[in-house]
């Protein structure tokens, strides 16, 4: 028996109501351009963030506190958290559906990153009452955003594994 791959159902080539496919080829040229827009200023943004963490780095040589090693350690995050939402826009472009994974990656980082500066600001804090309770309270509660978006992940490869509906199995393909 032959199997249909998702690519051939013949509805997926008929243009939407309402468009010719003028308007339609016309749409898909503007969001892929506004799609190069974003990305080009993504990239932007992590060099010129890149250099930023290099300008501080270089502050680091005269000041050995922890606030430099902080602002490098922040600026960094952001650049993997700007690389991450560069990866989901070409993603997007490839695959032309919206891709959740690398935004759940995203949030995952700028939990760790808040977490990572609201530590410090707890450490700082210790011993003044309800200003430290607050940033402790902070920080478990992103331990929880964490961890929900990394098994919201985890749940979201497993189920990518899984095969389409009306196809068979991938153990049952073969034979």
């Amino acid at each position: 028996m032959a199997t249909r791959r998702r690519g051939d159902d013949p509805e997926d080539h008929v243009p939407p109501p309402g468009f010719s496919r003028a308007g339609t080829r016309v749409l898909e040229i503007a969001e892929n351009l506004i799609y190069g827009g974003i990305a080009v200023f993504l990239a932007g943004s992590a060099f010129v963030l890149l250099a930023v963490a290099a300008r501080t780095s270089y502050g680091l040589l005269g000041d050995f506190s922890q606030k430099p090693v902080l602002e490098v350690l922040d600026i960094l995050l952001l650049v993997f958290i700007v690389v991450e939402l560069l990866f989901a826009v070409r993603a997007t472009v490839e695959k032309r559906e919206l891709v959740a994974e690398p935004f759940l990656l995203v949030g995952i980082i700028a939990s760790i990153k808040e977490i990572v500066v609201l530590s410090v600001e707890a450490a700082s804090a210790l011993g003044k009452g309800a200003e430290f309770d607050d940033r402790v309270v902070e920080i478990g509660l992103l331990g929880v955003l964490v961890v929900l978006l990394g098994a919201t992940s985890w749940l979201l490869r497993r189920k990518e594994r899984e095969p389409d509906e009306g196809e068979p199995a991938p153990e049952h393909a073969a034979g």
